[in-house]
């Protein structure tokens, strides 16, 4: 279980990155999702011990993270966004690096070396070059160092970010064969990923977390309100356009509205991506009114 009680965390530019953050997160597969510059990931670095928040505190099971945050790195793997290796150590090579800066003998690290291959599909390309893969194959790597010494708190930033469609798929297969039996927190801008993969879901828009709940629960509010038109709506009031997408170069628009926006309007299933841009759309509207 993690506890974050009030994180609070101001820069020296003054951008106010993190705005009284409170969660309580359990095992399995968490989404962090938020638009780029939301603070997902100054609130990773500081729950990896990478930057003290201002105030505030969070505890993982028994371990006070900022008291002692030697305790908590032995059971924590971080995955940042961008991570650099050796430009010329075979994948195997590597990871046997990696152990040993992680403090595991060999007897520890040779077997979970084998089985972190399997898992991430890297075992035909154990003796290349990490420099040389694709970029999935590079994350695939990232979560196989970041297993090793099985973790029960793993922090990943934007995993899938920049992979093509296989690439992605695949990664998927590994993040959900990992998050059975620990806690997993997966940072994204990407809702898609959000669906596919996580029980629970934290939207975290302007340094704040706007709600934390299951997906069901988020969209719950939306229920009923949500149409898809061909057209773009015509009645005023309460009536918030969520997106506008192309489907063989036709426009298509996802409306929120009590009532039929456009005569060709269907009331259609609220997802999690509406909930998400309605988000962002408040933020917008509010930032407009308060300037």
């Amino acid at each position: 279980m993690l506890k974050i009680n009030n994180i609070d965390k101001k820069y020296a530019d003054g951008t106010h990155a993190l705005k009284d953050i409170s969660l309580e997160l359990s095992t399995g597969m968490v989404g962090l999702l938020g638009p780029n510059g939301a603070g997902k990931s100054s609130l990773m670095r500081t729950l990896a011990c990478l930057q003290s928040p201002d105030s505030g505190s969070y505890h993982f099971n028994n371990i006070n993270c900022l008291t002692s945050p030697h305790e908590l790195r032995q059971t924590l793997g971080y995955l940042p966004q961008y991570f650099g290796v050796y430009p010329h150590m075979s994948c195997k090579k590597l990871l046997e690096h990696i152990a040993v800066l992680k403090g595991l003998n060999r007897a520890e690290f040779e077997p979970q070396i084998e089985e972190l291959l399997t898992l991430t599909n890297l075992k035909y390309v154990e003796n290349k070059a990490v420099a040389s893969f694709s970029g999935g194959m590079k994350q695939r790597f990232g979560i196989a160092q970041t297993l090793l010494g099985n973790p029960s708190f793993l922090i990943m930033d934007e995993p899938t970010s920049g992979l093509d469609p296989a690439e992605r798929e695949r990664l998927h297969d590994v993040l959900v064969s990992i998050s059975q039996d620990r806690l997993v927190i997966l940072s994204t801008h990407i809702v898609e990923d959000i669906e596919n993969l996580c029980h629970h879901v934290a939207l975290l828009i302007k340094g704040e977390i706007v709600e934390s709940a299951d997906v069901q629960t988020l969209i719950a509010p939306l229920e009923g309100r949500v149409w898809q038109s061909d057209h773009a709506p015509i009645l005023a009031g309460e009536v918030t356009v969520l997106s506008k997408n192309y489907r063989f170069g036709i426009p298509a628009w996802r409306i929120l509205s009590e009532a039929q926006p456009t005569p060709s309007a269907q009331l259609t299933e609220a997802t999690l991506q509406d909930r998400y841009f309605w988000e962002l759309n408040k933020k917008e509207h509010e930032d407009v009114v308060t300037q």
